[in-house]
């Protein structure tokens, strides 16, 4: 299973996005769950680097399924926007393949 965490801060501004594990859907190279969560997170890491001028840091383990973007500061809009957009994919993949591959958690600090 794939577990998202997405953290904000009080104020409800992105501080982290968390992706750990593989959604074990289907084996490896035919995981199609697991592929379609790594399009758009890496696609999310990838446009927020291109496309606005936010400072993040981005941290990856192949092995344990681990990607982590973190935030220095609060994000611009257009990176709100982009990460609204993920949100609304991975929710998306969590209604359509189910919670037993794909998990989403929401922090506070």
């Amino acid at each position: 299973m794939t577990t998202i965490t997405i953290t904000k801060s009080s104020n409800d501004s992105y501080k982290s996005i968390e992706c750990l594990g593989h959604a074990g859907f289907a084996d490896y190279g035919n995981d199609i769950v697991c592929s379609a969560i790594s399009v758009l997170t890496i696609n999310l890491i990838n446009s927020i680097d291109k496309l606005t001028d936010d400072k993040i840091s981005v941290d990856q383990d192949e092995e344990q399924g681990l990607i982590r973007l973190s935030f220095e500061g609060d994000p611009s809009k257009e990176a709100d926007i982009l990460l609204q957009s993920y949100e609304l994919g991975i929710d998306s993949i969590s209604r359509q393949y189910g919670k037993k591959f794909l998990n989403i958690k929401f922090r506070r600090e």
